[in-house]
């Protein structure tokens, strides 16, 4: 075991590296961060990019590990529901919870990522360093070389230990799938649906065009538009659509007739409120969505890959970012466990902490079939009515899958997926049996769900 303080070279200053710089200097560490892009808190974001996310428990426990709670809030939006928009421009909300103060919050990525450089930079151990792609990786030295992109000179760089937060596209972990000196499992499965940003500007006085306070989704089955709230007004608008074999695709929207005429036959109630569609939609990127599933995350005992480079989840669930801030407390954990041996504390991160970003990877798959088809099914409204219902009145006794991954931060997301997985097969066999009629109590409803429940568990673990 170490008993002296490391040089921790991290690569990838994004929102899961920025948050691990800060700890590990909090630690007493000395860290250089470096970061292919510009410095964000000097330059404009390039439009296209997401430019705000769900934050929830998960990620919050984050921010309470390095004090910056309070800060954080003030960047936040509540959310306290779906907001489901149909064909003919009717609305209705669906709460995320039943239980009063459960909400998710719509958050600036980049007003995020600059609170947290921010608070890394006032380390005088943390060095951070822009415009650095990371050309190579030295996986047994703990070390990588690095490209100006302003000299366009190369340097190599190297640390105690080396750990990469560098994204989907991490350099670092393809330095490890190519290392081929130990065995490295890769997988990465793409959707068959790519996305594109677009914007409900704010009205002229900087009001919002629409309710503030939701999560607005338009569900029409194979495709979905869904829109977050920002802090100046506007809003931020994803078109998650399939890239071809569809009547409206991105191969096929290729016309801005095309494309109103998409817009005027799927979601009319949008076209008041974006005066810049068609604009928007040919000036943005389509972006694809995929999961990345890896392993091991730990090399030589020097390196490690955390974040999207080990773990990337399509977003459907909210919580690329939290999974991400919680890699960090799980790290942070280990650490305290084993002390700054950096080998066994690695190996065990790794090993414990797969099994639930492999968990939320599925859920999120789950939760974007749910989102573009269920959301406007009938049962699924019913089963929402009725785990509303148990949360609101047995608040310590149930709670819905949705309420265990994002606000039940206390359980792991593989736990918190084979019980809501469980619970969500009880409640929708009881509705379309007819067993949860409207005269049975709540006390009744709770029970019957409770016992059923069971039994799918029961019937999982057999199978």
């Amino acid at each position: 075991m170490a008993d002296h303080k490391s040089h921790i070279l991290i690569v990838g200053a994004g929102l899961c590296g920025s948050l691990l710089a800060l700890r590990m200097a909090q630690r007493g560490h000395r860290v250089t961060l470096m970061e292919r892009r510009p410095d964000l808190r000097k330059v404009t974001q390039d439009a296209g990019r997401s430019i705000n996310l769900a934050f929830s428990n998960r990620g919050m426990k984050g921010m309470k590990l390095v004090g910056l709670e309070k800060e954080v809030t003030e960047l936040c939006i509540p959310m306290l529901g779906r907001m489901i928009h149909d064909p003919k421009g009717n609305t209705f909300l669906s709460p995320y919870s039943g239980r009063e103060g459960e909400y998710i919050n719509s958050i600036s990525r980049p007003g995020l990522n600059a609170l947290l450089l921010d608070a890394a930079e006032a380390h005088e151990g943390v060095e951070i360093i822009f415009n650095q792609k990371c050309v190579s990786v030295d996986l047994e030295n703990a070390a990588a070389e690095f490209q100006d992109y302003t000299t366009g000179e190369t340097k190599r760089y190297q640390g105690d230990v080396l750990i990469g937060t560098d994204g989907a596209g991490s350099v670092v972990r393809k330095a490890m799938f190519n290392h081929k000196q130990f065995l490295f499992s890769f997988s990465q499965q793409w959707l068959t649906h790519g996305y594109k940003e677009l914007t409900i500007p704010a009205t002229e006085t900087g009001g919002y065009r629409t309710e503030k306070g939701a999560l607005h989704i338009w569900p029409r089955g194979e495709d979905m538009l869904i829109a977050l709230p920002n802090l100046d007004g506007s809003f931020t608008v994803t078109l998650f659509l399939p890239y071809s074999d569809s009547d409206y695709c991105f191969d096929n929207l290729t016309t801005e007739e095309k494309v109103m005429e998409y817009f005027s036959n799927e979601f009319p109630d949008t076209l008041a409120l974006m005066p810049e569609l068609a604009k928007e939609f040919f000036e943005n990127p389509t972006a694809p969505l995929g999961t990345i599933k890896c392993s091991p995350w730990n090399a030589y005992g020097k390196v490690l890959i955390m974040g999207d480079a080990a773990h990337a989840i399509v977003p459907f669930y909210g919580q690329g970012m939290n999974a991400s801030f919680e890699d960090v407390v799980e790290f942070d954990r280990v650490l305290d466990e084993v002390g700054d041996d950096w080998n066994a504390s690695f190996k065990q991160f790794s090993l414990t902490r797969k099994t639930d970003t492999d968990a939320i990877a599925d859920l999120a798959v789950d939760n974007f079939h749910e989102m573009k088809e269920h959301t406007a099914n009938p049962l699924f409204q019913a089963k929402r009515k009725v785990e509303t219902a148990l949360e609101f009145n047995f608040p310590e006794q149930y709670s819905s899958k949705y309420s265990l991954v994002t606000f039940s931060e206390h359980i792991s997301y593989a736990e918190a997926m084979r019980r809501g997985r469980a619970q969500d097969k009880a409640i929708l066999n009881l509705l379309d049996d007819g067993l949860l009629p409207e005269d049975l109590s709540l006390e009744e409803k709770l029970q019957i769900v409770k016992n059923h429940t069971k039994e799918v568990l029961h019937e999982d673990e057999l199978l």
